[in-house]
C-alpha cells in the first residue's frame, strides 16, 4: 500500500450519504486527484492518504485512497483556508481572515478550548461564537470517530454511516456495547460488530456478545434462507458455531431473551421454535386476517353462474374443464380463494371469466412486480398495479398510506404471482383489504418461493384451512407449446423434449463453460434477433443463469453481453461505480426497494418509489454530475445520483430468482453444471416458465438431467400453515 501526503486544494465531488469524495490536492509541486470514501476535508487541510495509484479511462491518473488520516493545518495560510472553506458554520472568508490575524497559530486551540474568546473579534457575539464552537466540535468528533473506527478495520464508508447515527457519542457508545450497531445501523452485521468488539478487548463470553449472536443467527437465517424461525436446538447449534462457544452456554442467554420478549417462541409439531418478534407478529397477523376474510362469504347470483360461464366460453371460443369451472364458481362465491397451477392451465383465462361475472369497476388487480402487473393488464384488458403502488407508499420509513385506517376501495382484489410475496408484503396488503372484500390469490406453487422471508403461498396451501383449487389440465391452446409441455414434464421429474422439429424448445451442446458463454453471446447478438424477427432484441431476449459466478454466471455473462450488445461509442457516455460500468443504452434492473426515489411518467404524472425487480434502460448519462437517467419498462423515468448506483445492476443476464414475476419472448439459459444446492428442479422449472415463445438451453445434456433429477427443496422453517390451523375465522 502506498502513502501520499498532500494539502487539500478543493472538493470536486462529495456524496453526503456514503462519504465518497473526489478532491484535488497539492503534493509537493504536483497537483493530484484523490478519490475514495473519507471524512469531509477542507481546503488547506493536510492529510496522509493510504491507497494506490490508478489510471481512470476518462479522468486519468488518480490516487485511490482506502484510508485518510487528517492532520490539523499548521501554517497560517492553511488555517485560514480551512476556516473559510465553509466546513465550520458561522465562519466565512472575511471572518476567517480576522480570526487568524487575531490568534495566529493558536487559532484552532482557541476555537476548540476557549471559544468565548471569539467574541474579541468584531462582529462575533456570544450566539455566533457558540455556533462556531459547536460546528467545530462536531467536525472534530466525526473525524475522531472515523480514525477510531478505521483503527479497528471498519471501512471508511461504514465509518461515515456509524458516525452519522451516533454523532459525537459514537466512541462512548461503541466502547460500552459495540453490538448495539447490529440493531441500530443498516448494513452493520454481527460479524463486523464482533470484530470491533473483540479488537477492543470485550470477552468472548460477554453477555452482550452471546445475546447479539443469538439474534444475529435468526436474522441471518431469515435473510439467507427465508426462515421465519429456527428450532431452538438448531438455533443454539448455529449460534454456537458462529460464536465459537459451547451451545449449552447459550441456553441461559436464550431464556433471557425470551423472558425480555426480544425473541418469541412457539411449539410447532412438538418442537420449540424461536422467532424474531417481527416474524412472529407478521405470520400471526396474516393468519388472523386471512381467517377473517374467509368468514365473510359472499354470493353473486349463484343460480346464474353456470349459464354466464357458458356464455363466456362461447364468446371466447373455449371450453373450461370441470376443475376450471369449479374454480370460477368458487371465486365468485367465496370470501377467499387460492388458485394454483402451472403454465398453460388457464389461470389468466379464469381471471378474465371472473372479471366478466363481477363488477369490473370495483375489482382491483395486482402483482408483486412491475412486469407481472403489466402482463396482467395486457392479458385482462383491466388495469393492474404493483402491490407497492397499490398500497401507496407514504413516508420515509417505507410505510404505506393504505392500511386498516385507509383501506383499498374495492369489492374484490385479485393478486397474481403469489409465490413471490413474502410475509411482510403479505401483511401490508392484508391490512389494506377491508372486511367483506373478496380476495382471490393466484400463483404457481411449484415455482421458487419468495426472495424475502416466509413461504406464504406454499403455507396457505399446506394448511388446508383456506379454500383452494389446483389446476392440472393444460389448456388446449397451450398443448402445442413445448415450453408448457416440457415445464410440466420437468415438474414430474421427466427429461424435456429437445430440438423437436417445428418446436420452440432447443438445446445446443457446448460441453465447456467458456464455449457455452461465447455461444450465448452469439445467440443474443446475431442469431436469435433474426430468428424471432424481433424489433427489440434487448427486451425480447433474456439470458437467465442459475449461478452468479463462473464462466456462465450472471457477472461474467453481463459483462460479455454488455460488450456485444451495447459496446462503447463516442455518443455513449458512461459512469464507473466500483466494479460496475453503466453506459447509455444499457439494460438494467433496480435491486433494492427504494421508497424515496422520485420518478416521472413519460405520459404524465409523478411519484415516489422504485422497487426490487423493476427493469429498464439507461436513457442518459451525465458524467459531470455523475447521474444516470433510467427509463423503466412501465414508462416511469428516474434519475440516479452517484450513491444510488449501488441499487442498479446490469440486466442482460439475470439470476433465476431475479426473473420471477417476469415473462420474456425468449429465454436463453446455460446448462453447464454447478453446485447441486443451486441447480434444482424447481429453479429449472421457474426459469423455463419465464418464456413465452422460445427457450434455448446451451451446455450439456447431463447437466440438464442433473437439474431434472435434483428435486431437493431447501426446507424453510415457517409457521404460517400451523397458525392458520390454530386461529379460527373471527374478527380481529
Amino acid at each position: 500500500m502506498e502513502e501520499l501526503r498532500a494539502i487539500v486544494s478543493d472538493t470536486v465531488f462529495r456524496n453526503e450519504e456514503n462519504g465518497y469524495t473526489v478532491i484535488t490536492c497539492r503534493a509537493g509541486r504536483e497537483n493530484v486527484t484523490v478519490v475514495g470514501v473519507m471524512p469531509e476535508l477542507a481546503a488547506g487541510e493536510q492529510a496522509l492518504f493510504q491507497g494506490e495509484w490508478t489510471t481512470h479511462p476518462q479522468y486519468g491518473k488518480q490516487f485511490k485512497a482506502s484510508q485518510a488520516e487528517i492532520q490539523t493545518p499548521s501554517t497560517l495560510l492553511g488555517i485560514e483556508r480551512y476556516l473559510s472553506s465553509g466546513l465550520i458554520k458561522g465562519i466565512g472568508p472575511a471572518t476567517a481572515r480576522l480570526i487568524v490575524q487575531e490568534f495566529g497559530k493558536e487559532t484552532l486551540t482557541i476555537i476548540g478550548e476557549h471559544p468565548e474568546r471569539l467574541t474579541e473579534i468584531a462582529g462575533i457575539g456570544k450566539k455566533r461564537a457558540a455556533q462556531i464552537a459547536q460546528s467545530f466540535q462536531e467536525q472534530y468528533a466525526t473525524r475522531q470517530t472515523m480514525v477510531f473506527l478505521q483503527s479497528y478495520g471498519v471501512s471508511p464508508s461504514l465509518a461515515v454511516k456509524i458516525s452519522k447515527v451516533y454523532g459525537a457519542r459514537a466512541q462512548e457508545k461503541l466502547r460500552q456495547n459495540p453490538y448495539c450497531m447490529v440493531e441500530d445501523i443498516e448494513g452493520v452485521g454481527f460479524l463486523t460488530a464482533d470484530r470491533i468488539a473483540l479488537s477492543m478487548g470485550i470477552a468472548p463470553d460477554s453477555p452482550d456478545r452471546l445475546s447479539a449472536g443469538l439474534i444475529y443467527a435468526l436474522q441471518d437465517a431469515s435473510v439467507s434462507a427465508g426462515h421465519t424461525y429456527l428450532p431452538a436446538e438448531e438455533l443454539l447449534q448455529t449460534a454456537g458455531k458462529l460464536l465459537r462457544v459451547n451451545p449449552e452456554l447459550l441456553q441461559t442467554h436464550l431464556s433471557g431473551l425470551l423472558i425480555s420478549r426480544r425473541l418469541r417462541s412457539h411449539i410447532l409439531d412438538g418442537i420449540e421454535g424461536v422467532f424474531l418478534p417481527q416474524m412472529w407478529q407478521a405470520e400471526t397477523e396474516i393468519a388472523r386476517r386471512l381467517r377473517d376474510l374467509q368468514s365473510a362469504v359472499q354470493t353473486v347470483m349463484t343460480s346464474t353462474i353456470p349459464g354466464r360461464i357458458r356464455g363466456f366460453e362461447k364468446e371466447n371460443g373455449i371450453r373450461f374443464s370441470d376443475t376450471q369451472r369449479k374454480a370460477i364458481s368458487m371465486a365468485v362465491q367465496q370470501g377467499l380463494l387460492v388458485i394454483t397451477g402451472g403454465p398453460g392451465t388457464g389461470k389468466t383465462t379464469i381471471i378474465n371469466c371472473i372479471l366478466s361475472l363481477l363488477d369490473r369497476e370495483s375489482v382491483l388487480l395486482a402483482a408483486p412486480t412491475g412486469r407481472a402487473a403489466k402482463r396482467m393488464s395486457e392479458a385482462t384488458g383491466h388495469e393492474a398495479s404493483t402491490l407497492h403502488r397499490l398500497l401507496e407508499y407514504g413516508g420515509e420509513s417505507g410505510d404505506f398510506t393504505r392500511d386498516e385506517e385507509n383501506p383499498l376501495d374495492c369489492t374484490c382484489l385479485i393478486v397474481d404471482e403469489m409465490s413471490m410475496v413474502d410475509v411482510f408484503l403479505m401483511r401490508a396488503f392484508l391490512r389494506a383489504v377491508p372486511q367483506g372484500t373478496r380476495l382471490i390469490l393466484v400463483g404457481d406453487a411449484d415455482q421458487l418461493p419468495s426472495v424475502g422471508a416466509g413461504n406464504v403461498l406454499g403455507d396457505i396451501l399446506k394448511s388446508g384451512a383456506i379454500p383452494s383449487i389446483r389446476l392440472t389440465e393444460i389448456f388446449r391452446q397451450a398443448e402445442s407449446s413445448l415450453i408448457v409441455r416440457n415445464a410440466h414434464a420437468i415438474n414430474r421429474g421427466e427429461m424435456p423434449i429437445l430440438n423437436q422439429k417445428g418446436g420452440n424448445f432447443f438445446f445446443e451442446r457446448k460441453p465447456y463453460g467458456e464455449d457455452a458463454a461465447r455461444t450465448i453471446i452469439d445467440l443474443c447478438a446475431r442469431r436469435l434477433p433474426g430468428f424471432l424477427r424481433s424489433g427489440d432484441p434487448m427486451r425480447d431476449i433474456q439470458v437467465l443463469s442459475p449461478t452468479k459466478k463462473g464462466a456462465c454466471g450472471v457477472i461474467a455473462l453481463n459483462a460479455m453481453l454488455q460488450a456485444a450488445l451495447n459496446p462503447p461509442a463516442p455518443d455513449k457516455k458512461e459512469i464507473a461505480y466500483g466494479e460496475k460500468l453503466f453506459r447509455k443504452g444499457d439494460k438494467v434492473m433496480h435491486v433494492k426497494n427504494n421508497y424515496q426515489l422520485e420518478w416521472e411518467n413519460v405520459n404524465g404524472g409523478e411519484g415516489q418509489g422504485v422497487f426490487n425487480g423493476d427493469m429498464g434502460t439507461v436513457l442518459a448519462v451525465d458524467d459531470e454530475d455523475k447521474e444516470l437517467t433510467v427509463l423503466f419498462d412501465d414508462d416511469r423515468m428516474a434519475v440516479y445520483e452517484y450513491a444510488l448506483l449501488e441499487e442498479l445492476e446490469l440486466a442482460y443476464c439475470l439470476s433465476v430468482h431475479k426473473s420471477q414475476g417476469s415473462e420474456f419472448t425468449c429465454v436463453v439459459m446455460p446448462a453447464v453444471g454447478g453446485p447441486p444446492m443451486l441447480l434444482t428442479r424447481n429453479l429449472f422449472y421457474t426459469a423455463l416458465t419465464r418464456a413465452k415463445q422460445l427457450v434455448v438451453l446451451v451446455g450439456r445434456e447431463d447437466a440438464v438431467a442433473d437439474m431434472v433429477r435434483n428435486n431437493h427443496i431447501a426446507r424453510r422453517y415457517t409457521a404460517l400453515a400451523q397458525r392458520l390451523c390454530e386461529i379460527p375465522g373471527s374478527a380481529l
